[in-house]
């Protein structure tokens, strides 16, 4: 038996990642409730545990994989997204709380009417089932041009019952066939090949970066395709939501008004920063 208190001094200790201490703790107490399954009251409240050879075994190798940067939602194998469990894994994303802005967006002008939404680089489909499960009057479509992230978004929709079509495409090079959507949202690759020097190695060395890193000379490749596809596939009224690189507020702003869009808006993020774009056909 081990006091779950001294348990967790002992692991935080074996982390020697150079990183924010309350992040360090936050990760670590997610790890403990995965294994041995001891929640932040046990250990505050320094419950005695006893744990198995393949209990200590996992926590050793969870320990290594911290200390080498992998993610701890990869290492888990899942992740929260507003109130739900998703699976994760590097073919695609982790799903951060800036993305949570992207839905609250569509909620915010939805109608209670039937209709459709197409979720455009789907990854672990967290947008188009979260979507799905909250507005089950709306035909939900997912794209995404890998097949091991539609693998995986798939098997969250069936484990979530959300009803979502997913369908393998390359946005850049293949018409949006479908069309009268309510709604088209996205979180796009964004982020310039110029910006890997600035980024943490957790992200660079792990997440996927197909679904990461766009071209330096190009960087709005993806908004571009997506006003100009977008508008044709809209109804009357439809609106485009979008994550943007905080970088390229304006630039965005200006690609979806050229592309003939109406009422566009850069919406901000909890920090101050530009993060959203939501324009109406």
């Amino acid at each position: 038996m081990i006091n779950s208190k001294d348990l967790f001094r002992d692991l935080r200790k074996r982390i020697t990642l150079l990183q924010d201490a309350s992040e360090t703790e936050s990760i670590l107490y997610r790890v403990l409730e995965e294994v041995p399954g001891i929640t932040r009251s046990d250990i505050i409240g320094q419950k005695a545990v006893s744990l198995t050879a393949k209990e200590t075994s996992a926590l050793d190798s969870i320990i290594n994989r911290i200390n080498q940067n992998e993610p701890v939602q990869y290492i888990l194998g899942k992740v929260d997204f507003l109130g739900r469990e998703f699976a994760v894994n590097p073919s695609v994303l982790i799903p951060r709380p800036e993305t949570e802005l992207l839905i609250e967006a569509v909620f915010k002008h939805v109608t209670p009417a039937p209709g459709k939404i197409l979720d455009i680089g789907t990854g672990s489909g967290c947008i188009a089932i979260t979507l799905s499960c909250e507005l089950p009057q709306k035909q939900v479509y997912a794209f995404d041009i890998s097949e091991a992230a539609l693998k995986t978004a798939k098997g969250n929709a069936d484990k979530l019952n959300a009803q979502v079509t997913f369908q393998q495409a390359d946005i850049l090079n293949e018409e949006i066939t479908l069309n009268d959507f309510e709604f088209i949202v996205s979180n796009p690759p964004y982020v310039a090949v110029s910006e890997k020097d600035t980024m943490n190695a957790n992200v660079l060395n792990y997440e996927p970066h197909l679904a990461l890193f766009v071209p330096d000379n190009d960087p709005l490749i993806f908004y571009k395709v997506i006003a100009e596809k977008g508008v044709r596939a809209l109804r009357s009224g439809g609106r485009i939501i979008i994550e943007i690189n905080e970088r390229f507020g304006k630039e965005v702003k200006e690609v979806f008004t050229n592309a003939g869009l109406n009422d566009v808006r850069i919406l901000k993020d909890l920090e101050g920063k530009d993060r959203i774009v939501s324009a109406v056909k």
